[in-house]
């Protein structure tokens, strides 16, 4: 960690550990952005686990910080609904978009089940050896001895040909699909839209390019890609335009940001951990337990939110019908009670898949399978080809508390 992000760091401690609790509010995307929200999750695990805040620019909102009760939130869909959106920011009201992470049942169980198909065993056996391809294509291309950008040439590169196949979708205009996940979760602070209207106008031309492919599956026999899949769904043949663009962002943001943020993240806790990485080039076998490894460290979506259907008691705190709670997942995934060391990256825990980024309970992520294989044959090129992947400078990291990601980050390569 380069020296003024631990400065950044400690002037964070002193804040977090000196301002009133009742004044704090963890759902700042700036402390995201500058990597500065660790000692305020602590506190709150420490000293308030389920806290209340009262302003923020989403309205109130509970976070629920620890690694137990995020669990019992999140198994409970019965008390706790998706229902209202799964982000602190609420839908605008002309501007709603549902999809099957933001329903309840049966709606959603039925729905989930027509896109599941996509990352059956069978189907990601059969993937393998065409994500190989494409990883090695890759990376047989980059610059070996320059400073290049990995997030850019490597992160999205990979997760969007990887969507391109999912969606069977013109390959040559994948980067379209990388616009359309950087939008759907940007504000207009982020530099990546100017105005709400800009994100409209982008979303409704997504809307209408995957209305032309709908258009073409739907009178073509079914096939084994996601807008096919929807298309000839019990579930999801009927949706109106904007359940089917709810839908697609689901999938593209689902199947892009947490990908891409954890196979640079990856790259980032081996630099700053090198006595991991001189374990991970003695031992290539630790790749197996580093996926989930890097998956927990990274914790790619920082929460999920739901909303209480009726009044409730959570760690003794009294949470009333229509409250927003948050579950942050990446506070859960640095719990001291429930992980050994959490703070540490460690590739060979005994017990690796035990994190919160993929959810639990009906919500769990679809596609999670998909996403460690993607990231371990990712890690079996690296470690075959070369000898180090060097990080140049701090990375950029994104203006959200919703996607923790990175934006850029400089990187040599030494063979």
């Amino acid at each position: 960690m380069a020296d003024g992000a631990v400065d950044l760091l400690k002037d964070a401690r002193a804040k977090a550990y000196s301002m009133p609790l009742e004044e704090m509010d963890v759902s700042r995307p700036e402390l995201f952005k500058t990597n500065t929200m660790w000692p305020y999750f602590e506190r709150l695990r420490k000293e308030a686990p389920v806290h209340y805040c009262r302003e923020s620019e989403n309205g109130p909102y509970w976070s629920v910080t620890r690694y137990q009760d995020i669990m019992a939130v999140d198994t409970n869909h019965g008390v706790f609904s998706s229902e209202g959106g799964i982000t602190i920011a609420d839908q605008d009201e002309d501007f709603q978009l549902p999809m099957f992470i933001a329903m309840d049942p049966p709606k959603h169980d039925a729905q989930r089940k027509v896109v599941s198909p996509i990352v059956s065993p069978q189907n990601l056996a059969n993937m393998e050896d065409l994500i190989r391809s494409r990883i090695c294509q890759i990376f047989d291309a980059l610059p070996v001895g320059e400073t290049f950008d990995w997030v850019d040439r490597v992160s999205i590169e990979l997760t969007t040909q990887m969507l391109a196949t999912l969606f069977d979708f013109p390959f040559e205009e994948r980067r379209k699909l990388t616009r359309w996940s950087d939008v759907a979760t940007a504000s207009p602070e982020s530099g990546i839209i100017e105005s709400e209207e800009q994100r409209r106008a982008e979303l409704f031309e997504c809307a209408d390019y995957f209305m032309r492919l709908w258009n073409e599956r739907v009178n073509s026999e079914p096939g084994n890609d996601l807008i096919s899949m929807l298309a000839h769904g019990e579930a999801t043949r009927n949706m109106d335009r904007m359940e089917y663009l709810g839908n697609l962002i689901l999938l593209i943001v689902g199947g892009n940001d947490t990908t891409r943020n954890s196979i640079t993240g990856g790259v980032l806790a081996l630099n700053e951990n090198p006595d991991q990485y001189a374990k991970l080039r003695a031992n290539h076998d630790l790749v197996t337990s580093m996926v989930p490894e890097i998956i927990r460290w990274q914790t790619p979506l920082a929460h999920m939110r739901r909303t209480a259907l009726q009044d409730v008691e959570l760690g003794g705190q009294s949470i009333k019908k229509g409250d927003k709670v948050l579950m942050w997942y990446v506070s859960g995934n640095r719990d001291e009670e429930a992980i050994e060391n959490p703070n540490a990256f460690i590739i060979d825990r005994e017990r690796p898949r035990q994190h919160l980024s993929f959810g639990f309970g009906i919500h769990r992520c679809v596609g999670n399978r998909l996403a460690e294989m993607q990231l371990r044959i990712v890690w079996e090129e690296i470690l075959r080809r070369w000898s180090f992947i060097e990080v140049m400078e701090e990375p950029r990291r994104v203006l959200s508390s919703f996607v923790k990601g990175y934006e850029y980050m400089p990187v040599r390569i030494h063979v």
